[in-house]
């Protein structure tokens, strides 16, 4: 595969929409997050053979070390993915070969919201090389990360970390208006957000939809 332009690409090889495209024909749906890094990570290879994948790798920063889900390493480019994977009940067989799913309910969709946000913060911070960009991916099946909240609803404490269709995320995000300083977080860059479908399956929330972010390299001198 010959490499690609630009900076919403996964190591400069393959696009997203290619590895959603190849990936929900044979898995619709996962059990797990890891399940879910672990399959991406077959695709890539399937799409790009000679990408290196790399699961859980150390980020050493100046005062500490943090860990990423997953580093795509090109001939020329490389691309630091972290995943989220957040669902609510659903029960069914799906997939090629078929299986049995039974997915857990994750209620906290405020805290999915933030962690999302923070996963866009982490992967500014690790985007130092020339080289090197950042995709913050998540798939789920919740219709409230997505839809956007009703107008006439009382603000809720994760207000500013909204992340559904069509919001821009930008600057100082404050959680609870500012007061729980610890989940403050501030973005470089500017990002406008935009669901796509991935796979609908049969039953109540068996419509899953990804978001996926994609982090440019910070500009040298920063």
């Amino acid at each position: 595969m010959a490499p690609m332009d630009g900076s919403e690409t996964i190591a400069g090889q393959t696009s997203i929409r290619e590895v959603i495209a190849q990936m929900c024909r044979h898995r619709p749906v996962f059990h797990s997050e890891a399940d879910l890094q672990h399959s991406f990570a077959r695709v890539l290879w399937e799409l790009a053979p000679e990408m290196h994948s790399r699961l859980e790798v150390p980020q050493r920063l100046s005062d500490r070390t943090e860990y990423l889900d997953l580093l795509c390493i090109g001939p020329e480019a490389r691309t630091v993915i972290e995943f989220k994977y957040f669902t609510r009940g659903w029960t069914g067989t799906a997939g090629t070969p078929a299986e049995g799913y039974a997915l857990k309910a994750h209620a906290a969709t405020d805290l999915a919201r933030l962690h999302f946000v923070r996963d866009i913060a982490r992967l500014e911070r690790f985007c130092r090389r020339s080289d090197q960009n950042g995709l913050a991916f998540m798939l789920t099946n919740e219709a409230s990360l997505w839809n956007p909240p009703n107008p006439d609803r009382r603000r809720t404490r994760d207000h500013a970390f909204r992340i559904h269709q069509g919001r821009e995320l930008a600057g100082t995000l404050l959680w609870a208006d500012g007061s729980h300083e610890s989940n403050t977080c501030t973005l470089r860059g500017t990002y406008t957000l935009a669901w796509e479908p991935y796979s609908v399956l049969d039953g109540l929330g068996g419509e899953f939809r990804y978001l996926a972010v994609f982090v440019s390299p910070a500009p040298i001198g920063e």
